[in-house]
């Protein structure tokens, strides 16, 4: 077991300046940027720790945004997406603005409704390479993209594959009065079998990387 240094503590706790919230080891967290033009940070919370002066501290793990990774935000990344990154820091606990949400992307596309402080994550990322794992994943509809649960899409009944309406030349209103739906393909009896497909999801790794590194 790791030992805390000299003259620090191992806190359970840490309630949120100007709040009653209270933050513990394994929590999602919304911490301040230096530059107030920007969104907060998510962080997850892994140890929280306080000096002998009793200035507290927090080691946290970085969830990166879409546009904050080395490939840039993606036609298919969901408005709430995150990616877990392998980036972790030790923060004044002062910096934490407020508690959020990161749900597995399962979970995510089964809320009714999604709140202000609901993420959700299905990539974990590596910040020096800009890889991500898993670095593939299914795609759908005849666009060929990954599911983005921003977007509606309707199952064909024939294929059980999922379209974007656009795609199949409907508007969402359209679609979403359709009692049964099938496909293109399906619709004219054809019975070819679909390969699977993915679809890759790091930059090219003969691209030139550089550790992006942030400035808190």
């Amino acid at each position: 077991m790791a030992k805390t240094k000299p003259g620090k503590k191992d806190l359970d706790s840490y309630t949120i300046k100007g709040t009653n919230k209270v933050v513990r080891p394994g929590d999602c967290v919304l911490m301040r940027p230096s530059d107030t033009d920007k969104l907060p940070y998510v962080a997850l919370v892994e140890k929280i720790e306080a000096d002998h002066r009793n200035n507290v501290k927090v080691r946290v793990r970085w969830y990166y945004r879409p546009e904050e990774s080395i490939g840039g935000r993606r036609q298919f990344h969901g408005a709430k997406e995150l990616f877990l990154s392998d980036h972790h820091d030790m923060q004044s606990a002062h910096t934490i603005e407020g508690k959020c949400t990161v749900h597995s992307f399962k979970n995510y596309s089964k809320l009714e409704n999604v709140g202000a402080e609901d993420y959700f994550c299905r990539f974990e990322y590596k910040a020096s390479t800009g890889g991500f794992t898993p670095d593939r994943v299914a795609v759908y509809c005849k666009c060929e993209m990954p599911y983005n649960p921003d977007d509606l899409m309707v199952q064909c009944e024939g294929c059980k594959d999922w379209f974007h309406p656009s795609c199949m030349g409907m508007t969402i209103e359209e679609a979403k009065k359709l009692d049964h739906f099938l496909c293109s393909d399906c619709s004219s009896e054809d019975d070819a079998k679909r390969s699977m497909n993915v679809f890759l999801v790091s930059p090219s790794l003969e691209a030139k990387v550089e550790t992006k590194r942030r400035k808190r």
